[in-house]
């Protein structure tokens, strides 16, 4: 897979793929700008080898629709402030005004087209549509890793029109990082994975148990996995319809060695609300009608001696329902033991990096990933078609 660096840019279109799914406030001003900045060192590279820049990003759920409350009119503004040089928001992704602007470009220009998804061919990966846009650059640039798991128009398509295209830096570390943690890691390994639904990450748990030393589960999805050794969970959230498999990665767990970690104590709630009841119980004393919302004290510490000796840590998922301050203590402190360690730390997923920014950590974890959905699809040991089409 080429890099942005193994390719001659001076003079050429360079259409980058980039995230810039920002979210905003109701006044439409950026509120995170972390995605953009993210890709910075892409596109001040692209600059400085004198290419005209194009980005392309798609912005919230449009649906094919043409909703100016998701244009990318007010990112186009920010990266201009940031770059310090005009960014011109062209009419749409596609059209003869769009390829008229960027015709018109010079070295050094950036464009940046409308949201992809204005277009539910975006979506479709539909041919016709990404030849459209692939004629207006000369080189594909892939920089968005938090959308290379979907095969749409942009991530695959394009590409596919388009002889020469590259990683670009963001891409790159985010692959370099995770090959380091899940292929070559200094061990023990450990994987802390939490979150609400076991039915979304069973493939990548699986697949973490050929890798991993240690393994520590929790939030909601621990449930689940209590339940199918017979303790009773109250009105916890429960997949019942996984019950069966949960007992059978028990038992895979143990017959490979993989040191497996579950709750033994939790923060219960008599209801879903920041003001509702709570009170410490052990995991065998879940009352009738509560819900196991965080895990404990006792489990707190259970964790963070699993965690003591790991040279590395894959992080996927917070331990409860932090964003209520009442549920928030066990996640937090998986934070701190996490930023803590001499391990190499890498995060991933929007809950599990927003649970470390929360906590003020967020400079101490070696590398907090872009891609919730494109790490889980790396974790369960599949490939990335967004990747994948970069090596052709």
């Amino acid at each position: 897979m080429n890099t942005i660096r193994d390719l001659d840019l001076q003079g050429k279109r360079v259409l980058v793929r980039v995230d810039f799914n920002v979210p905003m406030d109701a006044e439409k001003n950026i509120s995170d700008d972390i995605r953009i900045r993210m890709a910075l060192p892409t596109i001040n590279y692209i600059l400085e080898q004198g290419a005209k820049l194009i980005l392309c990003s798609h912005m919230g759920r449009p649906k094919g629709e043409r909703l100016m409350e998701f244009s990318l009119g007010p990112v186009a503004a920010h990266l201009a402030t940031i770059l310090k040089r005009d960014v011109q928001l062209a009419p749409d992704c596609i059209g003869e005004e769009s390829e008229a602007l960027v015709e018109a470009m010079q070295a050094g220009d950036v464009v940046m087209l409308e949201n992809l998804r204005f277009h539910q061919e975006e979506t479709e990966n539909n041919g016709t549509f990404a030849e459209q846009i692939a004629r207006m650059a000369d080189v594909y640039v892939n920089d968005a890793f938090a959308v290379s798991h979907r095969a749409h128009a942009s991530v695959v398509g394009v590409p596919a029109c388009v002889a020469e295209k590259a990683a670009g830096k963001l891409l790159q570390t985010e692959m370099d990082f995770f090959h380091k943690v899940m292929d070559a890691p200094v061990r023990p390994l450990v994987a802390l994975v939490g979150g609400a639904k076991v039915s979304s990450k069973l493939g990548a748990l699986k697949n973490m148990l050929e890798k991993v030393d240690v393994m520590i589960i929790g939030g909601a999805m621990a449930n689940t996995f209590l339940k199918s050794q017979g303790v009773d969970m109250g009105a916890s959230k429960i997949e019942d319809d996984l019950l069966d498999s949960a007992l059978e990665f028990v038992k895979e767990a143990k017959g490979k060695g993989v040191k497996l970690y579950l709750p033994v104590d939790f923060v219960v709630a008599d209801r879903f609300a920041g003001d509702a009841v709570v009170k410490n119980v052990t995991y065998r004393d879940v009352p009738e009608g509560w819900m196991a919302l965080d895990i404990g004290p006792a489990s707190t510490i259970f964790f963070q001696e699993a965690m003591a000796d790991a040279r590395t840590i894959v992080w996927n998922g917070p331990m409860g329902a932090f964003e209520m301050d009442a549920f928030a203590r066990g996640t937090m402190a998986m934070c701190q033991a996490v930023a803590s360690s001499h391990a190499l730390s890498i995060t991933g997923g929007g809950d599990s990096n927003a649970a470390v920014k929360k906590s003020g950590e967020a400079a101490n974890i070696s590398y907090m990933s872009t891609g919730g959905g494109a790490f889980l699809t790396l974790m369960e040991g599949k490939t990335l078609p967004g990747v994948e089409i970069l090596k052709e």
